[in-house]
Parts: structure tokens; sequence; C-alpha cells
């Protein structure tokens, strides 16, 4: 089985908002993408969003930059780190140090 390796960059994500946005611009959500926890919940749920074609393909989210994020809205990012632990259809991982 191959990997396909996506990043998301949360440099200068302050909210919930911003947040979202940068998911559906990131790892390329469909137009009907909620924009919103039960939203993010499912699409990085759903195997259909993230299988490559028929082939079989895991999917690893890297997400970058997340530190100021975390420190402004440290509730908010409880509930981000909580829906990407949950994805059963890719693997989520933090960047950890080298942010910069």
């Amino acid at each position: 089985m191959t990997a396909r390796v996506v990043t998301l960059d949360l440099d200068g994500v302050t909210d919930k908002a911003g947040l979202m946005d940068r998911c559906a611009r990131d790892l390329r959500l469909p137009d009907w993408f909620g924009r919103n926890w039960d939203a993010l919940a499912d699409v990085l749920s759903d195997p259909d969003l993230w299988s490559g074609d028929g082939v079989e393909e895991e999917t690893v989210v890297v997400v970058r930059h997340w530190d100021r994020y975390a420190e402004a809205r440290p509730d908010e990012w409880a509930t981000a780190r909580e829906v990407f632990a949950q994805a059963s259809a890719l693997t989520v991982a933090l960047a950890l140090g080298g942010s910069s």
C-alpha cells in the first residue's frame, strides 16, 4: 500500500472559521462541505473522498503551524484534535517543532 501525504498548513489561522477555510482549501474538500465540526468529521471519515481511483492508498494529513491556533483558541483546538483523532478514512499527524 502506498501513502499520499497532504499538508494542512494552519499558519495565520486564529479561529474556527479560518480553520474550516484552510481545511477546505488544503484538503480540497468538496463544495458541499459545511464548515462546521460535524461536517469536518464526516468528510474526514468518508472513504470515498480519500481513496485514489480504486487504488489502495492511505492518505496522511500533516498539520503544520498549528501551535498559534492552539494557543489562541484552546477549546476549539481541543475539538479539532478530537475530530482529527476520530477520522477513520485517513491518518492525521501533527508536525512538532520546526514550524517556522
